[in-house]
């Protein structure tokens, strides 16, 4: 199941979290510019968004074709073609910056490049850091996830408000610093046997994209479209020679099952992260940099207790990681929407829990996943599971925000002390805390009985 070539994580590492600092920056980093963008060009809401939409489209449709690439071709030579690509795009969009839909098209070739360096990050720790070890380097990885995604609106808002939006899109030219240090460590494997199939990763593509159209935009066809799309793919998988996907890999129970937990839990906690800062505003009045401070905390313990998942994970294996993340989680999401009205603070404290549960399961989830897939099959499993995550957070920012703004959830059911326009919120994540509770269900009747690897050689991290 796992590759005979291993590589030091020490020597390793670094180079990695410099890459996935700079291409996941990209994902917030243009988010706090939207109002500048907007009145440069008159665009309304929707209109705006796309700058933030097609980026990520293009992030998670390349993840999977990046994964299934990498299960051919060598990493080091994608993960270069990947860069140049999102440096391409960068100075595209740099060049571009006085026409609006010409500047959407260089985000979109920033998310098709930028795409390549979490994805073959993922699978360069599953193909090739022995499994003994590889927990901790996935808690580097989401750490330095995390950490980017915190600092992309710092770092937008500072460049914007004493040079221009548009020197966003220049950031991205110090990627190729790390490409000779990567070059240097990764192994140069031959071409593997196999070809790729264009049509089915073309129906990826377009499926997705339906589906990300329906989702802002709520229009039928974009729906039909993404049905039929989705049948002609699942159609192609049992039809072709050499699919882009192969059906084994859906009959990989574990795989499947971990797949779906992950897409369900992201879900569920992007969503949730995504209606605290409105729940704040409306229910205790508080203005966006109050609603910062409290998010902070949360934030940088992402940070912290990533390599500490990781290094419980090594040692104790991932369900145990992955219960007590549940837990924290559930903890959490009880205490908010029990109390949401008595205090901020309260909820402060609560979102600590929720930051960190979650850097405790998104780590041990990782690794175990990464750990069901054989070798031939790695750069496609964890492409596939790089884009639940991605599409979870996407549909369920895009369902939490119309559960909020319809009656439906809008009555008193077990939420304590609140006011009536705190029900809606209260009662959704209590649906959330469920939604939790069964994917963690689910999760530790999977992955039970999964021994903790034994290292190979001591001291990979010590040395």
């Amino acid at each position: 199941m796992s590759n005979p070539i291993t590589m030091n994580p020490r020597r390793l590492v670094p180079w990695i979290v410099y890459l996935i600092f700079f291409a996941v920056l990209n994902e917030t980093m243009f988010n706090v510019s939207t109002p500048m963008i907007a009145h440069q060009f008159t665009l309304t809401t929707s209109g705006v968004s796309w700058m933030t939409t097609i980026f990520m489209v293009f992030f998670g449709i390349g993840s999977v074709i990046y994964g299934k690439l990498s299960d051919i071709y060598n990493l080091g030579s994608l993960i270069t073609i990947g860069v140049i690509v999102y440096v391409a795009g960068s100075l595209m969009g740099f060049a571009v910056r006085s026409s609006y839909p010409l500047v959407v098209v260089a985000r979109a070739i920033q998310g098709m490049g930028g795409s390549a360096i979490p994805a073959l990050v993922f699978v360069v720790a599953a193909r090739y850091i022995e499994p003994a070890h590889r927990g901790r380097v996935f808690g580097i990885i989401t750490s330095t996830v995390s950490l980017a995604i915190g600092f992309g609106p710092v770092i937008g808002g500072f460049v914007s408000a004493r040079m221009s939006w548009s020197y966003l899109f220049l950031i991205p030219i110090l990627v190729p610093v790390a490409l000779p240090f990567l070059a240097r460590e990764l192994p140069r494997e031959p071409r593997r046997q196999g070809t790729v199939d264009v049509l089915g990763a073309v129906l990826v593509a377009l499926d997705l994209g339906a589906l990300v159209v329906y989702l802002n935009f709520s229009v039928w066809f974009a729906l039909v479209a993404f049905v039929v799309l989705l049948g002609l793919f699942i159609l192609r998988i049992f039809t072709a020679a050499d699919p882009f996907i192969r059906p084994s890999l859906f009959r990989n129970a574990r795989f499947r099952n971990g797949v779906i937990v992950g897409f369900a839990l992201f879900f569920c906690v992007l969503g949730f992260l995504f209606l605290i800062p409105l729940m704040l505003n409306e229910i205790h009045g508080l203005n966006p940099s109050q609603i910062g401070l409290l998010l902070f905390p949360g934030a940088i313990s992402s940070v912290i207790f990533g390599p500490i998942a990781g290094r419980l994970a090594d040692q104790r294996g991932n369900s145990f990681v992955v219960a007590i993340g549940l837990a924290l989680l559930v903890i959490s999401l009880l205490a908010i929407s029990f109390l949401l009205s008595v205090s901020a603070y309260i909820i402060a404290a609560a979102l600590l829990l929720n930051y960190v549960g979650f850097s405790l399961f998104q780590t041990a989830m990782a690794n175990s996943v990464s750990l069901t897939l054989p070798a031939e099959e790695t750069g496609v499993g964890m492409g596939l599971f790089n884009l639940a995550g991605t599409m979870a957070g996407a549909i369920g920012t895009t369902v939490v925000g119309k559960l909020l703004a319809g009656s439906l959830l809008n009555t008193r059911l077990l939420s304590l002390p609140t006011v009536s326009k705190g029900f809606a919120y209260s009662n959704l994540i209590l649906v959330l805390a469920v939604i939790v509770i069964l994917g963690g269900t689910l999760y530790l009747r999977a992955y039970r009985g999964i021994a903790v690897p034994k290292p190979l050689e001591r001291g990979a991290f010590e040395a």
